[in-house]
């Protein structure tokens, strides 16, 4: 019972459309706006810095908070790894709008923080390298998501946890399709800090 609760619980609250209930409170709809997408890139793009890194940290945090309660209740890997990977769906495909959401960057991330620290550490440094070389954060993210599968494994990640790694890179990469056919055209933006 608990870990239906927790598995519910999860995907409600990475449901929570963060960047658009923020822009929102500026008057903007975020969905019309820029790229269109709900995420943290395109707030701080379209809104600013300040609503980009509130956007971030909400993210990371419905991607967090799940993991952390299933590692307090005690529960072993399959439920944590279940609870991180229900959170990333309702981010990527939140039940509040049509199921149409985020590419799930910022929640993988806030996962990967309470499942596999060590792995968010090496990520965090391939994607400020990627992103410092050629400024594009999705590709960038695409790089990262490509690579947190070995990471978690190469730190000592339960096959559970590799396997949630690898559906949950599957999606992000999945999610960024049309950023990679930009990427190939040679029209993706930039990032300008």
């Amino acid at each position: 019972m608990n870990e239906t609760l927790l598995l519910v619980g999860a995907y409600l609250l990475g449901s929570v459309p963060t960047g658009l209930l923020l822009a929102k409170s500026m008057g903007v709809d975020i969905r019309e706006a820029g790229s269109g997408n709900i995420g943290a890139t395109n707030v701080y793009r379209t809104i600013g810095r300040k609503l980009g890194i509130l956007t971030l940290l909400g993210d990371c945090l419905k991607g967090l908070v799940p993991v952390l309660v299933a590692r307090w209740l005690g529960l072993p890997d399959l439920w944590i790894a279940a609870a991180g990977l229900c959170a990333f769906l309702g981010h990527v495909y939140t039940i509040f709008l049509g199921f149409k959401g985020g590419k799930g960057v910022a929640t993988a991330l806030g996962v990967f923080l309470g499942t596999s620290p060590l792995s968010v550490l090496f990520g965090i440094v391939i994607f400020g390298s990627v992103l410092y070389k050629w400024r594009y954060v999705s590709l960038a993210s695409i790089t990262a998501a490509a690579l947190i599968p070995v990471l978690v494994w190469a730190t000592g990640g339960s096959v559970k946890l590799v396997l949630m790694a690898v559906v949950i890179a599957c999606i992000v990469i999945f999610k960024h399709r049309e950023n990679i056919a930009r990427l190939t055209a040679g029209t993706e933006n930039k990032f300008k800090a």
